[in-house]
């Protein structure tokens, strides 16, 4: 508030040490008014100084002699212009500034809607999330996730809407809905991304938003049974990761691919189901390409794979998941492009886990090592 007196004694400090009888800085008086319009959210501020400012022209134009000419004149508009342009800008500034406030809050109730918070503890998973939209001042995104106790275990979800701004939260709010029906209703988990496409599918066709008819949407869906098995579905989605004792990274990848939902007619949606058993202690990262898509000035792309177990020396499920991002923020160097979601399971069973009997193992699927150990190298897949 003290900074336009500040400028105001600066310029008669300048035009006291002026020897010139030809020299006056009275128009230069004007950053009074300016520097109020700048420091201050009161309309009547810049008004003020600009009053006080007019008064110390005519109190320095009379020293120096210039009351007469034609300089004092124009000094004195001038600041009464930039008084009256400054105290319009502080009055409009406000307004943006609580537009802005109300749609932050509309953003933050949406959030809370959309994605709700997780759980630190979902029957015997600890669970964590990590969400950053990429649009300024976002608090959501085309990203989705959620995770829910079922009759059938533990149920999660993350996405990735193809697509920004309203329509993606559109799309995404069609996907999280029909998952928490479908979550708890199919027993089968292929059946439950089934159930999204359909449901994808109509939202889509009733959808009037632009980009619509090239819209779609990558999901990994994952079961923790009451067994201690994992199930995994991937519909063109990045494929999970595994973190075991031996610090190693384990790609969940399936060997026959599966197109988004919304690329292929609901009915042809059937993509194939991994089960592999889930140890105490494993660690399962779901995450969105926001991620892994990430480049640093270079253009080379995030090892996620390489870098995980560097953060994994974090036992609890958020601070590993803020190690990451912060690791992501340091490849980049600067705010992420794209909206990144990461989602962390960690399986921690109350009781003793089931024992598996030996034919199951036929229903598990190898799981590919990638990265590399802490300290070690690259592991073959």
């Amino acid at each position: 508030m003290a900074l336009p007196f500040l400028g105001i004694v600066f310029v008669l400090a300048l035009d006291a040490a002026s020897r010139s009888p030809k020299v006056t800085f009275e128009p230069a008086l004007t950053v009074g008014p300016a520097l109020a319009a700048v420091v201050s959210n009161k309309t009547w501020y810049p008004a003020l100084i600009g009053g006080i400012t007019v008064g110390v022209a005519f109190g320095l134009s009379a020293h120096d002699g210039t009351l007469g000419q034609s300089v004092h004149g124009a000094s004195v508009v001038a600041i009464v212009l930039i008084s009256a342009i400054g105290a319009a800008s502080v009055m409009l500034r406000n307004r943006q500034e609580q537009e802005l406030a109300d749609a932050r809050l509309v953003s933050e109730v949406a959030q809370r809607v959309l994605l709700r918070s997780i759980p630190e503890r979902i029957g015997p998973v600890r669970a964590a999330v990590h969400y950053a939209a990429a649009a300024a001042h976002a608090s959501i995104g085309g990203d989705l996730y959620e995770v829910v106790q079922t009759r059938y275990g533990v149920r999660a979800v993350i996405g990735d809407v193809r697509g920004k701004g309203l329509g993606a939260v559109e799309t995404a709010a069609a996907v999280l809905g029909a998952f928490r029906e479908a979550a708890h209703q199919e027993p089968d988990l292929d059946k439950v991304a089934t159930w999204l496409a359909v449901s994808l599918d109509r939202a889509l066709r009733e959808s009037d938003h632009e980009g619509v008819d090239e819209e779609f949407v990558t999901l990994v869906l994952v079961g923790v049974r009451t067994d201690g098995v994992a199930e995994v579905v991937n519909c063109g989605h990045p494929a999970p990761l595994l973190l075991r004792g031996d610090d190693i990274a384990l790609l969940l990848e399936a060997e026959v691919q599966v197109p988004p939902l919304g690329v292929l007619d609901p009915s042809e949606v059937r993509p194939p189901v991994l089960r592999f058993p889930f140890e105490a202690g494993d660690r399962l990262l779901l995450y969105t390409d926001g991620v892994i898509e990430a480049r640093d000035s270079w253009g080379v792309f995030y090892p996620l794979a390489d870098r995980l177990p560097e953060c994994a020396v974090a036992d609890d499920p958020a601070d590993l998941l803020e190690r990451v991002h912060e690791d992501v923020r340091r490849h980049v160097g600067r705010q992420l492009g794209d909206d990144a979601a990461m989602l962390l399971l960690q399986y921690e069973p109350l009781a003793q886990p089931w024992v598996l009997p030996p034919e199951a193992s036929t229903a598990y699927v190898a799981l590919h090592k990638v990265g590399r150990p802490r300290g070690g190298a690259p592991a073959e897949r």
